[in-house]
């Protein structure tokens, strides 16, 4: 039998400093973060996994932290992933997330970490899933993940989470932001927080009726659930309607493929990121220093560079 790495140890004996270590390794990319993903990856697969998105504004944190309370009240722990969308190094969001969940930082039961895009949202989606394996092999019954904003990082959610939902509110033009940018295809539910508002009923109407346009012929047809989290409503029936996807999800087998489709996808994601990395330290070595100032003067095109470059990999390979 194979010693585990010393992290992933304290991690499944339920240290939270453990945890925390683990990702900060995972968002530095430290020598040993292969070691402790893939001594981690067999205690993993028991959390259910939920996306949370929209544009600003619509009141995610909010939800996030009234949903946090309902579900500690059912006893279930709970894992959070908030991402940052500008940087690590800011404190903007991380700490505006902070603010608003603080009544739960204290709770043994849950676990919160803000992580930052750096810039790349390609690496902030395999950060962001390798950081919900860390919250899940540590035995979170729920680990969610919040995105600020709609773009490439809202899309990425479709490879992690197990159900995705989109939060929206009167008077913000969402519906129409939404549909432009794909995220009406990957929402297994809608929120139309700030239901108290004025706009609201308008705004289920043209959920619905892009709904008609979109999952007309869909086995999963995503509810559409109205909360006001100032008051605590509609917490409830927002968690029943995760819980209802994920029978649907179960009982129609889409649970194994869905994950299965993670995990390939993972496999690419990895590969693309190495070999990524491989090209940038090659382009940056003495070897290619005179071409890439070539290139800079226009003496020769980044096509042939480029192209220059494949042909070594290749041969080497």
């Amino acid at each position: 039998m194979s010693v585990l790495h010393a992290l992933v140890e304290r991690i499944l004996n339920g240290d939270r400093r453990a945890v925390a270590r683990a990702i900060s390794y995972i968002e530095d990319n430290h020598p040993e973060k292969t070691e402790i993903l893939q001594d981690l990856f067999p205690h993993t697969g028991g959390a259910f996994l939920l996306g949370i998105t929209g544009s600003p504004g619509a009141g995610k944190s909010s939800f996030v932290d009234k949903l946090i309370g309902y579900l500690r009240k059912q006893g279930l722990t709970i894992g959070i992933v908030a991402v940052d969308p500008t940087s690590p190094f800011t404190g903007g969001a991380i700490l505006g997330d902070r603010i608003r969940m603080q009544d739960h930082f204290l709770d043994e039961g849950v676990f919160i970490r803000s992580m930052g895009t750096r810039g790349s949202l390609g690496g902030l989606a395999r950060a962001t899933k390798e950081a919900v394996r860390v919250l899940d092999a540590y035995g979170k019954d729920i680990v969610i993940i919040e995105t600020v904003g709609v773009g490439q990082s809202e899309l990425d959610i479709m490879n992690i989470a197990d159900s995705t939902a989109v939060v929206l509110n009167p008077g913000g033009g969402d519906t129409v932001q939404a549909f432009k940018a794909g995220i009406m295809e990957i929402a297994d539910l809608f929120i139309l927080n700030k239901a108290d508002l004025a706009g609201t009923d308008k705004l289920f109407r043209e959920v619905e009726q892009m709904l008609d346009l979109v999952k007309h012929d869909s086995p999963w047809r995503p509810p559409v659930v109205k909360t006001i989290t100032t008051q605590g409503m509609g917490i409830d029936e927002a968690w029943q309607a995760f819980l209802d996807h994920k029978s649907y999800l179960q009982e129609s087998k889409e649970w194994e493929r869905r994950r299965a489709s993670h995990l390939r996808e993972e496999v690419s994601e990895i590969v693309e990121h190495a070999v990524h990395q491989l090209i940038v330290k090659r382009l940056r070595s003495e070897e290619y220093k005179d071409m890439m100032e070539g290139v800079s003067r226009r003496d020769i095109d980044p096509y042939e560079v480029a192209h220059q470059l494949l042909q070594q990999l290749v041969k080497e390979k």
